[in-house]
């Protein structure tokens, strides 16, 4: 049987592949168990970063409604806890994570992917969270954190689909290049995430996630506290001794 993701470690870099093209990728329950172990996987061999991409040219129509066939209303609730298991499991990985999104990302694709801390997108990448037209809910979380709330109710309410270009404008993608220039792209993202100071880039990424959701004055003390860890690994003393070396 198919692996529904496959896991890729080198040098500190894990890739995580949604390996089920033939569904175009769609959300089941051994890929959203298969997401969160991945993710636990990642943290116990100390990744430095993490990449979501996708097998084919879809990055994820959203939930596998065929598996939800037949099944009476405790079996969706619990499909659906496996689900936001998997999302919460990459948005709080403790290393960066980057997805990448090729091609159409769908309900449960827009939340994987907005789950990482960054979106690398080619032109063929689009973006659709149309739950509540499908009488379900969902993706109504993220979304309006990253878009605002009215791009996100547009999405919802109406079924709109943001292109890739206007994914960028809205702040949804971090950068967006033509599908030949992805490969050389992420390399470059990667070169120097990869080289610095592990215990840093950890710290940085708590300390903005957590601090957008305090006042700025415990947005202030979670940074303290931050600089404080970073002084106790020591991790700046090596990276200053290399300084304008």
């Amino acid at each position: 049987m198919t692996e529904p993701l496959l896991y890729a470690e080198a040098d500190g870099l894990v890739t995580l592949t949604l390996n089920r093209p033939q569904a175009r990728n769609a959300l089941n329950i051994a890929l959203a168990e298969a997401l969160a172990a991945a993710c636990r996987r990642a943290v116990a061999e100390a990744a430095r970063c993490v990449v979501i991409r996708a097998n084919g040219p879809v990055f994820c129509a959203g939930a596998d409604l065929k598996e939800r066939q037949g099944m009476d209303d405790d079996a969706v609730r619990a499909r659906r806890v496996k689900g936001f298991w998997a999302y919460e499991s990459i948005e709080r990985l403790p290393m960066p994570s980057i997805a990448l999104v090729e091609g159409p990302a769908v309900g449960s694709g827009v939340e994987i992917a907005a789950a990482c801390d960054l979106i690398l997108a080619t032109p063929a990448a689009s973006f659709r969270t149309p739950e509540a037209l499908w009488g379900t809910v969902g993706a109504t979380q993220r979304l309006p954190r990253i878009l605002g709330k009215r791009l996100a109710k547009d999405m919802m309410f109406t079924g709109r689909t943001l292109s890739a270009e206007e994914a960028l404008s809205a702040g949804l993608v971090a950068r967006l290049v033509p599908a030949e220039a992805l490969e050389a792209t992420l390399d470059a993202m990667l070169a120097p995430l990869l080289k610095a100071p592990a215990t840093a880039l950890a710290l940085a990424k708590r300390c903005i996630d957590e601090g957008l959701e305090r006042d700025p004055r415990g947005a202030l003390a979670t940074e303290l506290l931050a600089i404080e860890e970073s002084l106790a690994a020591a991790d700046w003393k090596r990276a200053m001794s290399g300084f304008g070396a």
